[in-house]
């Protein structure tokens, strides 16, 4: 009788681990700005890397910095100089920079405040 309770309390035991490792690996995994809210409410964060005469710089790095986790993404331009962030969290303020051959251009933010769905930021670059 012993034995027979060991074995189910085992069971439960077994049980309980299983449904709860199910849970954790079913639940989505968080994005960039910390989880996606409801509806599509998103922004979207475009722009172009340029030195000084207004000519696109092409392999430029483009980096974006979450200012609430640190969380930083990266874009490597073309040869237009364009970049592109989708999918910002309006609720977050994000930083962002370039650096082409040693240079950087300036900080730039996005406000959490600016209520607009598509932001556009130029970098510029200052050639050596």
């Amino acid at each position: 009788m012993k034995g027979d309770t060991m074995k189910l309390r085992t069971i439960i035991a077994a049980l309980l681990l299983f449904v709860l490792s199910a849970s954790i690996l079913a639940a989505p995994a968080p994005q960039f700005g910390g989880g996606k809210p409801k509806g599509d409410n998103t922004r979207l964060l475009t722009g172009k890397v340029l030195d000084r005469a207004d000519n696109p710089l092409p392999n430029a790095v483009v980096y974006l910095t979450n200012t609430r986790t640190r969380a930083v993404k990266t874009y490597i331009v073309s040869t237009d100089g364009l970049y592109r962030f989708p999918s910002l969290l309006p609720n977050v303020d994000y930083e962002v920079y370039a650096q082409h051959n040693g240079r950087k251009s300036d900080t730039k933010t996005v406000s959490q405040f600016d209520d607009r769905q598509q932001v556009s930021i130029n970098l510029r670059i200052e050639a050596k």
